[in-house]
């Protein structure tokens, strides 16, 4: 069942971007540090605005902060005010906090309504969003069970996969109810089977736009292989519409990671395809490190290239002789090549400053 479709963003200077329909699979990420200082503090203003502009140059699209109170609500509108990406308030407990960023033009908000209170408190966050635009996500985790339906799960009785759902559909039928149809629905669970299960469930009954996630993935290794077997398995059903990969790592590493399992996937097409070989005996180039230096650089490059970055010459021109542009060891030196053809033999200390030199010429 295709998803309805749900936007957000729109006004002022902030992009507006669809989630479900025909619309591409959107990246997210969160900001992981505390924002109370922005409104007092330019500094770190402009700080937050360049990392923002990082982000979205390897693929962001949306980007959620915590609101834990006022000062970070205030902070909020602020940020958004300065970029064009659209930004999610995250609340928990307190309605009162997404009214506040949305006096703004904040695109969305995130509310678990098994948290926020009575659903008269969900009605004027509801009609908040409705008079400003936003959109809203309900989300729903396994923290956050209704009492009957985490006793059965308690006793065995129901899965917490089937929970889940069941939880989201409760909460979709008061959004319903008031005529609101702009929000996505999240059900997340640190377990990959769960996780699919919970959305596999959800998505054969209802058009709604689900925004994925495995949430406590864990670190950086472990939280790729959940999030890319849970999200591979989704996205070729057709289910998801909006993708949040979950680390302990930094937001960049979280975008990347959502950015090639989309590309994997065949549902990103373009920008920069970067290889590079695992390293061994043979290596003359120190891959880890160059690749350490440039990846952020060269992924949120505009160009639709590969590029590769190969410790000898075995892997270099050979392997890599599809690449755009490569670097390889060759012996104590370094070559530049080309669709497989060298151009440049170089002294390994100058790689860096040749491979920029050469990359502008693409």
């Amino acid at each position: 069942m295709k998803p309805r479709t749900v936007f957000l963003g729109g006004n002022g200077n902030v992009k507006r971007i669809g989630i479900g329909g025909d619309e591409p699979v959107t990246i997210q990420t969160m900001w992981k540090a505390g924002i109370t200082n922005i409104c007092e503090d330019n500094e770190a203003l402009t700080d937050i605005i360049r990392q923002i502009n990082e982000l979205k140059a390897l693929g962001c699209d949306i980007l959620r902060f915590a609101v834990p109170d006022m000062k970070s609500a205030a902070s909020l509108v602020k940020i958004q005010e300065n970029t064009d990406m659209p930004l999610v308030a995250d609340i928990h407990f307190d309605y009162r906090l997404a009214l506040e960023c949305l006096k703004g033009n904040v695109a969305a908000i995130r509310i678990n309504p098994g948290n926020i209170g009575s659903r008269d408190r969900v009605e004027k966050v509801v009609a908040a969003c409705r008079e400003k635009g936003a959109a809203i996500r309900i989300g729903v985790n396994t923290g956050s069970l209704p009492k009957d339906l985490a006793e059965k799960v308690e006793k065995g009785e129901m899965t917490r996969a089937v929970a889940l759902a069941e939880t989201a559909a409760i909460e979709a039928e008061v959004f319903e109810e008031l005529k609101f149809d702009q929000y996505v629905v999240s059900m997340k669970a640190s377990s990959v089977q769960e996780t699919i299960d919970a959305n596999e469930a959800f998505a054969r009954k209802y058009n709604i736009p689900l925004h994925v996630g495995v949430t406590e993935a864990g670190p950086l290794i472990t939280g790729v292989v959940k999030s890319t077997m849970a999200f591979t398995h989704l996205l070729k059903e057709g289910i998801g519409s909006t993708i949040r990969v979950s680390l302990s790592s930094a937001p960049a590493n979280e975008v990347i990671t959502g950015r090639e399992i989309l590309h994997e996937c065949g549902l990103r097409k373009g920008g920069v395809t970067l290889i590079s070989c695992p390293r061994c005996g043979r290596e003359g180039f120190d891959v880890h490190s160059f690749v350490d230096r440039w990846q952020n650089k060269l992924l949120g490059m505009d160009k639709d290239i590969t590029i590769a970055v190969m410790g000898c010459i075995v892997n270099g021109p050979g392997e890599g002789k599809h690449a755009d542009i490569g670097i390889a060891g060759a012996g104590d030196k370094a070559i530049i090549f080309k669709k497989g053809e060298i151009i440049r033999t170089i002294q390994a200390i100058d790689a860096d400053k040749v491979f920029e030199e050469e990359l502008k010429s693409l």
